[in-house]
């Protein structure tokens, strides 16, 4: 970024995943769309809010197709293409499976960058895909008023592990993979209050590949997966619920946060969505009364790039935690169940 240009977070009215329209607004808009024909190979659509979708091309192949775009969450070029390229990818991995290549999306305001400012954008998702073992094979650019940047992500799973999130058990364990807080920490940077070490914190979490996805898809005692993105914990955590009929209990004590988020959310720091992601589902939670304003804004920030939520047999919780850490994910924990009844969650202390 050259001395004369803007801030990547100030050429954007919002970034990362926060952008995301809320999810009643998201669900209005959908319920608009005809319902897609039916396709015997499809196998994974937009019924259920799945992470991306899945088309079968053989008895032991199918192909996951998804893609995912934001604004800068941070300044730093390479830093934001790195965020973008780990996001979207996550959807594949989510779905149990492992990415062969992906296809760039890019809009950028050429009269107010440079041409070496966006070249650090693309290296930097470019290096997150060699990290992944993938290329970069192709996309797409436009001149746009804000910088806009992801990609689509192609992956290929066997047909029978792939997993859903709407294919959860009542009496599954929910493991949560990264700690939340990144939206907070983002917002915090926007304001200039957010230190060196609290950066390196949310840009380590953010750019970790989910990569643990793809052999949670082979193990059976893993029923349902889901990444945690721009709805936050308790958005996503409640698509699981009403996909799969159950409801939820979770501990707020249990859930792993980055260091700097609770005294950042304890000062009322926070991106715009958490207020619209809280409005959105609030009648569906149920708060113990000793949690405060700051703990549920936590479930409820959205996080650009999260970590995998999977609700697994009580009796593979520990194979669970041991792959995801051994993948990187060191603030992996066990943080509640999936309940019999109405699709509620019910959030502890």
């Amino acid at each position: 970024m050259t001395q004369t240009e803007m801030r990547l977070t100030e050429l954007s009215h919002g970034g990362g995943c926060g952008c995301k329209i809320s999810p009643a607004v998201l669900s209005s808009l959908l319920a608009r769309v005809p319902a897609a024909a039916p396709f015997s190979r499809l196998l994974v659509g937009s019924e259920t809010a799945d992470d991306a979708a899945v088309w079968k091309l053989s008895d032991d192949q199918a192909l996951i197709a998804t893609t995912d775009f934001f604004m800068p969450i941070v300044d730093d070029p390479f830093d934001f293409g790195r965020i973008a390229a780990a996001n979207a990818l996550s959807d594949v991995y989510a779905m149990g499976g492992t990415p062969i290549l992906a296809l760039a999306i890019v809009g950028m305001p050429l009269e107010k960058m440079s041409v070496d400012t966006i070249g650090r954008i693309l290296a930097g998702g470019a290096s997150v895909c060699e990290l992944a073992g993938i290329p970069i094979a192709g996309g797409h650019s436009i001149d746009a008023p804000e910088p806009i940047y992801g990609l689509v992500a192609i992956g290929l799973v066997r047909p029978d592990e792939v997993k859903r999130n709407c294919t959860g058990r009542a009496g599954d364990a929910l493991i949560l993979s990264k700690g939340l807080g990144i939206g907070i920490l983002g917002t915090a940077m926007k304001k200039g209050v957010l230190d060196a070490a609290g950066y390196a914190e949310m840009l380590g979490a953010a750019t970790l590949l989910n990569r643990a996805g793809a052999q949670l898809g082979a193990h059976e005692g893993v029923h349902a997966m889901t990444d945690v993105t721009g709805f936050g914990l308790l958005g996503h955590l409640l698509e699981m619920c009403r996909g799969s009929g159950v409801g939820a209990r979770i501990e707020f004590g249990r859930i792993p946060l980055l260091k700097a988020a609770a005294s950042l959310a304890q000062q009322g720091i926070g991106p715009g969505a958490i207020v619209r992601n809280l409005a959105s589902f609030a009648s569906e939670i149920d708060f113990a009364a000793t949690l405060e304003g700051w703990q549920r804004n936590l479930l409820a920030d959205a996080q650009t790039s999260g970590g995998l939520l999977v609700a697994c047999a009580p009796e593979a919780v520990d194979q669970v935690r041991e792959i995801l850490v051994a993948s990187g994910a060191h603030q992996t924990e066990l943080i509640g169940t999936l309940e019999p009844g109405a699709c509620r969650i019910a959030v502890a202390p």
